[in-house]
């Protein structure tokens, strides 16, 4: 609800769940194929040494956080989400992402009861980094 009119705000139309969000990752995050609907399969990101995170995490050892990761498969889900995220269902780190590293997701849809979940990896050029299930509100809260 907002405070100025007391209702609650429409929720946000697919594909537009970055718009006015702020994000701790600079990246972008590139769609490099997408579902027979449309929806994203797999997408990277390029891990710059200049990332804003990697001042104070941790500044002799840089890392990529596992909050950015889990920003970068947000982000990529949301492009063309069938609607706006509900919850973070999993995330399971592996292995460090580094300044140098190209990340790389790999994204599968499913339905499951009113919404779609979305099941990514998360990997660099040494393996995989983390797993994450994000679920997603089906448009009109039917599949």
């Amino acid at each position: 609800m907002t405070a100025a009119t007391g209702t609650t705000p429409p929720p946000a139309p697919a594909g537009a769940a970055t718009a006015g969000t702020a994000s701790p990752v600079a990246a972008a995050v590139r769609i490099e194929s997408r579902t027979e609907d449309g929806l994203p399969a797999t997408a990277s990101v390029e891990i710059l040494a200049g990332e804003p995170v990697f001042a104070g995490h941790y500044p002799d050892f840089p890392i990529f956080p596992g909050v950015c990761v889990l920003e970068c498969v947000r982000r990529a889900a949301a492009d063309a989400a069938p609607g706006p995220l509900t919850a973070v269902e999993s995330a399971r780190f592996a292995a460090p992402v580094l300044p140098g590293d190209t990340l790389t997701l790999t994204l599968t849809w499913r339905t499951a009861d009113t919404s779609w979940r979305c099941d990514a990896v998360a990997a660099t050029a040494r393996g995989r980094a983390a797993r994450v299930r994000l679920r997603f509100a089906a448009p009109g809260g039917t599949r």
